[in-house]
């Protein structure tokens, strides 16, 4: 056979596209989900395409039974999801049994199909707090990854890393401690560190080298906190760290570990929800009444209240974090199964809408495609558009008997959503 001009444009059209396609899917996964909440920590994918509207027999890629509960988010590394469970004590509908038998769980699985790729248990030191409040349980932080190694953090049992075929490489101590809600704050990677906020534990927030597990800096007087850091870019190209704690948000030189700045929050408990940034601006949102929210201005030094705290506000949230995108903060409030959205310039409510059949909010939502996905405790998603007017694009159920605290993630065009008992994939297959 003969090839036109024509023809040969046809064939070569086809090659390059059957090359091409396979890098743009592997781009695609690759973008990732690599630690709690996503890229920077902001609860935001870049991707196009996820579904609206599922169910049991509709867009469920997979699901896959996991070795144990566990409150921990996926994280998602190329074609690899990694998590956390644990099992032997504690688990939630079991008798407690012995303390002695309690195992924790380090999971990969193939993001494709959902197959266990391998297990590594890791030994816990005991004692442990005898079951944490509100079935938090043994595994709930989430792992970090970058692309030579995975970093996952079991409170007083330490931190640990593990190449991606689960090779152990180090294990770190921050701490002895524990409390009556458990430990639950995730790791992040800035540089050559490993950040954990070690407040359960020692009060600490601590800098690990990530090739050694070695201490690099300890900052002290971490109080009341339960949520994971954020890295705030800023003008110039420079970098800062905060972090919430009782009372106050603090601004560190993710480097070295020193202190920056400070700002009151008014807000006079334990601080849960993660914080966002968006152009240099730190949004903050925990507390059970009172002042709730707030924005302040990193960059500054010393005790910035007067100066760089912009407002607050008493609509707010005590678990789920928020998700700040084109100058509009929005969340869900843990108990009352109400949604808002918030001018992020002044705190400004634009809509405070209650959801049908709520119930409590735990995960932190996640924004993609411009839709926000918020997950209730009992499985039910709801998908909103994300734009500053309420619009309830889809409410959909996945299981009537699991219990969701874990956050979901993003990669391509799937959502990856953890259960007590399962992990699933939402998606087309």
């Amino acid at each position: 056979m003969r090839l036109t001009d024509h023809g040969r444009v046809s064939v070569l059209l086809l090659v390059l596209a059957a090359a091409v396609a396979p890098a743009l899917a592997a781009q695609d996964t690759a973008a990732g989900w690599p630690q709690f909440r996503g890229p920077g920590g902001q609860g935001v994918s870049p991707a196009k395409g996820l579904p609206v509207s599922w169910g049991p027999q509709e867009n469920i890629a997979w699901k896959t039974e996991l070795p144990g509960p566990g409150t921990s988010s996926p994280i998602v590394l190329g074609d690899r999801i990694f998590l956390t469970c644990y099992s032997g004590y504690g688990v939630q509908g079991q008798a407690d049994g012995s303390m002695d038998d309690l195992k924790l769980h380090v999971v990969c699985l193939n993001a494709t199909d959902g197959k266990l790729r391998w297990t590594k248990d890791v030994a816990p030191k005991l004692p442990e707090q005898p079951r944490p409040r509100d079935d938090h349980g043994y595994a709930s932080h989430t792992p970090v990854a970058d692309a030579e190694r995975l970093y996952v953090f079991f409170g007083k049992s330490g931190v640990l890393a593990f190449d991606h075929d689960g090779k152990q490489l180090w294990r770190a101590d921050v701490g002895s401690k524990i409390n009556g809600w458990g430990s639950a704050a995730s790791p992040i990677l800035a540089g050559d560190l490993v950040i954990v906020n070690a407040s359960v534990e020692s009060e600490s927030l601590i800098a690990l080298d990530k090739k050694t597990g070695k201490e690099a800096w300890r900052a002290r007087g971490i109080k009341e906190s339960w949520n994971s850091p954020i890295l705030v870019p800023l003008a110039g190209g420079k970098t800062e760290l905060a972090v919430a704690i009782m009372g106050k948000v603090l601004g560190f030189d993710p480097a070295s570990g020193e202190a920056l700045w400070s700002c009151a929050t008014d807000i006079g408990w334990y601080m849960v929800p993660g914080l966002v940034a968006e152009k240099g601006v730190v949004y903050c949102i925990g507390g059970r009444s009172g002042i709730a929210a707030l924005a302040v201005r990193a960059g500054g030094r010393g005790d910035v209240t007067a100066s760089h705290r912009l407002w607050t506000s008493q609509k707010g949230s005590n678990v789920s974090s928020p998700i700040v995108q084109d100058g509009h903060l929005y969340w869900a409030h843990q108990d009352s199964g109400t949604v808002y959205c918030a001018v992020a310039k002044t705190g400004d409510i634009v809509y405070e809408q209650k959801l049908e059949r709520a119930g409590q909010f735990y995960p932190s939502p996640v924004l993609a495609d411009g839709k926000l996905y918020y997950t209730n405790r009992g499985g039910r998603i709801y998908v909103l558009a994300a734009k500053p007017e309420f619009q309830l694009l889809a409410t959909n159920d996945i299981e009537q008997r699991g219990t969701f605290n874990a956050s979901p993630a993003v990669a391509g065009r799937r959502l990856y959503l953890r259960s007590n008992r399962f992990l699933y994939c939402i998606g087309q297959k």
